[in-house]
């Protein structure tokens, strides 16, 4: 089987935190990417769920695009006896 070599641009603390990683687990830099590539074509799929943090989903940035709009908000109240009154109304 014929290699290929990639090149990778990647911040330095965050390849030797990876190294030490890999090399507790007894795997090189490039084995782990090698082996990440094998499960990419594998599964068809980049091999673990990304997560986009606290990025809202369409649902909730229409709420608070509604919120900040002035759109579709509850009725205040002055006192909790009152918003009680309205609840059980």
């Amino acid at each position: 089987m014929a290699t290929a070599n990639v090149q990778v641009r990647m911040d330095a603390d965050l390849k030797r935190s990876a190294e030490d990683t890999l090399k507790s687990m007894g795997l090189t830099m490039s084995s782990a990417i090698t082996m990440f590539c094998r499960q990419v074509v594998n599964q068809g799929k980049i091999p673990f769920e990304i997560l986009a943090g606290s990025t809202p989903n369409e649902e909730t940035r229409k709420a608070m695009q509604d919120t900040l709009a002035g759109k579709h908000l509850s009725r205040t109240f002055d006192t909790v006896d009152e918003m009680w009154e309205d609840l059980n109304a």
